[in-house]
């Protein structure tokens, strides 16, 4: 499977390439960016660290050329992260260079899959969605680490280890996140938080984001999203069947429409294969039509822009 990362020379692109040498599938990994040199470095670097894969898995540079017959296409090109307090500053920049970096997908013949990184991300996979050239089911946002951050948080509350936590946030990435709370379990056992567990987790989730981006420490969150598209590639290479919370146009699931947002999916090698439809609570509920009009409100502004 050829997986080409646009962004390849950052922390995240590097990090994907480097875990992708560790799970399960074998790839054809191609990084494409603007920084040849960094390319150059992180290749040299990789092509040694493949002698300790678990698969024929190689790493090289290429160009973007080499997106136009890859299977999945990585965008984790970005602006450089800087102080601020929403994802949504973002957004005109990296508009114009996710535009940049697909264009030549849009203008060909491609049918592979585009697993969009680049932030904000549920508004940037809903604005490439509406520019008609690739159907939902071959594009896909990352919004893993809300749910890895949702564990992590209920572990500290409950003095457990995050892998026992089972935990998800849907809805937006951003202020807009729907944590469900109605469906938290820990050892395979139901747990309903009590108010103080539940305070401490919120203290944690709620304000994750901006404590990191106030560190200024000029680095994205390159570790875990690098595992996290390394294991969303092993589930759609695979075909593992595995459940993964993922942002995709929604076509009236979950009571939305027009809109991409994070639900529960099964991915597979053509994409999309289907979305879990779970029963959610009334709040739950009113919570994803509040994200998805948030969404869609930022795409209006962005247009009038």
């Amino acid at each position: 499977m050829k997986v080409v990362i646009i962004g390849g020379a950052g922390g995240i692109g590097s990090s994907a390439a480097f875990n992708l040498l560790r799970v399960a599938g074998t790839y054809e990994v191609v990084l494409v960016d603007t920084r040849p040199n960094m390319i150059t470095s992180h290749t040299m670097d990789l092509e040694n660290a493949a002698a300790l894969g678990s698969s024929p898995t190689t790493v090289r540079g290429g160009t973007a050329e080499d997106a136009l017959d890859a299977d999945i296409v990585v965008v984790s090109a970005a602006v450089p992260l800087r102080l601020n307090t929403s994802r949504l500053v973002y957004l005109a920049e990296n508009a114009r260079i996710v535009d940049e970096v697909l264009a030549p997908l849009a203008s060909s013949a491609f049918q592979g899959l585009v697993l969009l990184v680049t932030n904000p991300v549920d508004p940037l996979t809903t604005y490439v969605h509406r520019q008609g050239w690739v159907p939902r089911h071959r594009l896909i946002g990352y919004t893993l680490n809300d749910s890895l951050r949702l564990r992590t948080g209920i572990a500290e509350a409950l003095n457990a280890h995050p892998r026992d936590v089972d935990a998800w946030v849907i809805g937006d990435h951003g202020d807009g996140q729907v944590p469900l709370y109605s469906r938290v379990s820990v050892g395979g056992q139901p747990v309903t938080l009590t108010d103080e567990q539940l305070a401490a987790t919120k203290a944690y989730t709620d304000t994750w984001y901006q404590r990191h981006v106030a560190l200024d420490s000029g680095r994205t969150t390159t570790w875990t999203t690098g595992l996290g598209i390394a294991v969303m590639i092993e589930a759609i290479a695979t075909e593992s069947g595995a459940v993964l919370p993922a942002s995709v146009v929604l076509d009236g699931e979950y009571g939305v429409d027009g809109v991409s947002l994070s639900v529960p999916v099964v991915l597979g090698r053509k994409g999309l294969d289907r979305i879990e439809e779970w029963g959610l609570t009334e709040g739950e509920r009113r919570a994803m039509s509040s994200a998805a009009a948030d969404v869609a409100r930022t795409l209006d502004e962005l247009d009038q822009a």
